[in-house]
Protein backbone atom coordinates (compact mmCIF):
# COMPACT_ATOMS: atom_id res chain seq x y z
CA UNK A 1 0.00 0.00 0.00
CA UNK A 2 1.46 3.36 -1.09
CA UNK A 3 -0.14 6.41 0.81
CA UNK A 4 1.32 9.92 0.47
CA UNK A 5 1.61 11.82 4.07
CA UNK A 6 -1.61 13.40 3.39
CA UNK A 7 -3.96 9.75 2.92
CA UNK A 8 -2.09 8.45 5.96
CA UNK A 9 -2.72 10.88 7.93
CA UNK A 10 -6.28 11.52 7.12
CA UNK A 11 -6.52 7.84 7.48
CA UNK A 12 -5.42 8.03 11.54
CA UNK A 13 -6.91 11.33 11.46
CA UNK A 14 -3.79 13.18 12.00
CA UNK A 15 -1.85 16.61 10.00
CA UNK A 16 0.68 15.27 7.21
CA UNK A 17 2.78 17.62 9.45
CA UNK A 18 2.75 15.52 12.34
CA UNK A 19 3.16 12.04 9.51
CA UNK A 20 5.81 14.11 8.35
CA UNK A 21 7.44 14.14 12.30
CA UNK A 22 7.14 11.09 12.72
CA UNK A 23 8.82 9.78 9.51
CA UNK A 24 11.74 12.30 10.48
CA UNK A 25 11.83 10.84 14.30
CA UNK A 26 11.35 14.53 15.15
CA UNK A 27 7.72 13.40 17.69
CA UNK A 28 7.10 9.94 18.22
CA UNK A 29 3.63 8.54 18.31
CA UNK A 30 1.38 7.58 21.11
CA UNK A 31 0.11 4.49 21.79
CA UNK A 32 -3.27 4.79 20.17
CA UNK A 33 -2.02 6.35 17.25
CA UNK A 34 0.57 3.72 16.66
CA UNK A 35 -2.66 0.89 16.85
CA UNK A 36 -4.53 3.62 14.11
CA UNK A 37 -1.41 3.19 12.09
CA UNK A 38 -0.74 -0.58 12.46
CA UNK A 39 -4.39 -1.42 11.40
CA UNK A 40 -4.25 0.74 8.11
CA UNK A 41 -1.29 -1.15 7.62
CA UNK A 42 -2.23 -4.40 8.33
CA UNK A 43 0.41 -5.24 11.15
CA UNK A 44 0.96 -4.94 14.50
CA UNK A 45 2.19 -2.49 16.96
CA UNK A 46 5.14 -4.58 17.89
CA UNK A 47 6.40 -4.63 13.67
CA UNK A 48 5.84 -1.46 13.67
CA UNK A 49 8.53 -0.35 16.51
CA UNK A 50 10.74 -2.84 15.66
CA UNK A 51 10.71 -4.66 12.34
CA UNK A 52 12.62 -3.22 9.60
CA UNK A 53 11.68 -1.19 6.45
CA UNK A 54 11.46 -4.04 4.49
CA UNK A 55 9.94 -6.24 6.22
CA UNK A 56 6.80 -3.66 7.08
CA UNK A 57 6.67 -3.31 3.36
CA UNK A 58 6.66 -7.64 3.00
CA UNK A 59 4.43 -7.82 5.72
CA UNK A 60 1.69 -5.08 4.04
CA UNK A 61 2.28 -6.92 0.93
CA UNK A 62 2.67 -10.30 1.29
CA UNK A 63 1.28 -12.00 5.03
CA UNK A 64 -1.73 -10.42 5.78
CA UNK A 65 -3.91 -13.39 4.49
CA UNK A 66 -1.55 -15.34 6.20
CA UNK A 67 -1.78 -13.63 9.56
CA UNK A 68 -5.32 -14.17 9.47
CA UNK A 69 -4.86 -17.84 8.76
CA UNK A 70 -3.07 -18.13 11.44
CA UNK A 71 -5.33 -16.04 14.03
CA UNK A 72 -8.12 -18.90 12.94
CA UNK A 73 -5.70 -22.29 13.25
CA UNK A 74 -5.32 -20.43 17.15
CA UNK A 75 -9.01 -20.47 17.55
CA UNK A 76 -8.66 -24.56 16.76
CA UNK A 77 -8.42 -27.60 18.28
CA UNK A 78 -4.65 -29.19 19.74
CA UNK A 79 -5.33 -31.67 17.40
CA UNK A 80 -6.08 -28.90 14.15
CA UNK A 81 -2.79 -26.53 15.34
CA UNK A 82 -0.60 -30.10 15.15
CA UNK A 83 -1.86 -30.93 11.67
CA UNK A 84 -1.35 -27.31 10.51
CA UNK A 85 2.12 -27.17 12.16
CA UNK A 86 2.22 -30.67 10.72
CA UNK A 87 1.60 -29.41 7.03
CA UNK A 88 3.74 -26.49 7.28
CA UNK A 89 6.89 -28.30 8.84
CA UNK A 90 6.29 -30.50 5.24
CA UNK A 91 6.45 -27.43 3.34
CA UNK A 92 9.35 -25.83 4.64
CA UNK A 93 11.14 -29.32 4.47
CA UNK A 94 10.43 -29.84 0.72
CA UNK A 95 11.39 -26.24 0.19
CA UNK A 96 14.84 -26.92 2.05
CA UNK A 97 15.02 -30.17 -0.57
CA UNK A 98 14.79 -27.99 -3.28
CA UNK A 99 17.06 -25.98 -2.57
CA UNK A 100 19.87 -28.58 -1.79
CA UNK A 101 18.89 -30.38 -4.95
CA UNK A 102 19.93 -27.14 -7.25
Amino acid sequence: MSLTQSELAEKVGLTYIQIGRYETQKSTPSSDVLQKLAAVFGITTDFLMMGSQDEAVAAQLAYKELLKQFKEVELSSPDDKHLVKTFIDAFITKRHVQELAK
